[in-house]
């Protein structure tokens, strides 16, 4: 994709999701994510760190997080979620337009982290969230290639996934075949959505345990 249609793409999803969250309930914004120990309200809240933040205190956080990226993750977003739910809403909203990468960030994965991240929220609350194809193909191409934080390749060895609703592919082995939406949340460590997923890999896949997958 074209960096001007990615940029849209996040202009669109960040719009989208501030909507979204604007009309949720306040039990709504405590029901937990796919995101594991986040609820709605910290995935909401981080996603709107990453255009704000700056080099310095990153360095700050990275410190505080004794170097774990993880940590340094769920350390901000949770800090971020101390404020009210209108407040992270307006937040989100701001953002939108924004053209400012997080420090080490690259655009195709802002590009994913939003498109994820809307279906943390959108799956638990049981709400359809449609993803732009050509926008989930992209993302899942990145995240299948890029190693760490989700490792697919590693986590996903023996495998074959195939989208029915775009040409794409990767891996070997077993195949694994559903929406291209669904097998970036696989590939991003999400398998909250295996049972939209078809073929023997995607039955060998939902009888291990999540420790193994």
């Amino acid at each position: 994709m074209e960096k001007a249609a990615m940029w849209q793409v996040i202009d669109d999803e960040r719009a989208g999701l501030a909507d979204l969250l604007a009309s949720l309930t306040e039990e709504q914004w405590t029901c937990p994510s796919l995101c594991e120990g986040w609820t709605v309200r910290e995935v909401a809240a981080h996603l709107s760190i990453g255009p704000r933040a700056r080099l310095m205190p990153i360095l700050i956080e990275t410190v505080r997080a004794r170097g774990n990226f993880n940590r340094l993750v769920d350390n901000t977003a949770r800090r971020e979620a101390a404020r009210a739910p209108g407040e992270l809403v307006t937040e989100l909203r701001a953002v939108s337009g924004s053209r400012h990468l997080a420090p080490g960030q690259k655009l195709a994965d802002a590009m994913m982290d939003v498109l994820v991240h809307g279906q943390d929220i959108a799956i638990p609350l049981g709400l359809d969230r449609p993803m732009p194809l050509e926008a989930a193909r992209c993302s899942a191409e990145h995240t299948w290639r890029m190693g760490f934080p989700f490792h697919a390749r590693r986590r996903l060895r023996g495998y074959r996934l195939v989208a029915t609703d775009v040409s794409w592919s990767a891996g070997s082995g077993a195949v694994i075949s559903g929406p291209i939406a669904t097998l970036l949340l696989l590939a991003s460590g999400r398998h909250a959505a295996l049972s939209q997923l078809a073929g023997p890999g995607a039955t060998a896949l939902r009888t291990r345990t999540p420790a193994d997958r």
